[in-house]
């Protein structure tokens, strides 16, 4: 998890650790793990991060999973066709951006490089760039709304609940 995405503003935005808090809270799956690694690794572009984590674990294959709203933004990112170079990418359906994403730049430049979601098993071990796009049974929350729904309700004062009779 990022200390701050360089394409979003300061203003508004979750402290860090309040977001790593949250980030943690919500993955309740064993198998995922809520890291700090760009604050520990000082790295502020996806591109140094993947490129701190490939030299440091060179055994070590990844892929990076984003979503459609990604996809449709990428070629806005610090070197965004060195991470298309360097590592498998696996795109996950997000409602209102899937036609954006698939029709923007990143998804035609690399077309001829996208494999069919039944072959997503095997995206590790695929030479990049390859990728995948992912549709995945759709939330149609934002990410705003499932954070509101995170946060603990105020308790009500100055109501008792009345007994009800019949």
């Amino acid at each position: 998890m990022a200390p701050q995405n360089p394409l979003k503003p300061v203003r508004g935005m979750a402290p860090f650790a309040k977001r790593l808090a949250a980030a943690r809270a919500v993955a309740r799956d064993p198998r995922i793990r809520v890291l700090d690694l760009e604050a520990r690794l000082g790295t502020r572009y996806t591109i140094d991060t993947v490129t701190a984590l490939q030299r440091s674990l060179p055994r070590t294959r990844f892929v990076f999973l984003i979503g459609a709203d990604i996809l449709a933004q990428i070629r806005h990112w610090r070197q965004w066709t060195r991470i298309f170079a360097r590592l498998p990418i696996a795109v996950l359906a997000r409602p209102t951006y899937c036609l954006k994403g698939l029709a923007e730049l990143a998804a035609q430049r690399y077309a001829h490089r996208r494999v069919a979601p039944g072959a997503a098993r095997g995206l590790a071990a695929m030479k990049p760039p390859a990728w995948v796009f992912l549709p995945i049974r759709l939330d149609v929350h934002s990410a705003t709304e499932i954070r509101s729904h995170a946060r603990p309700k105020p308790a009500a004062r100055g109501r008792r609940k009345q007994r009800q009779t019949r």
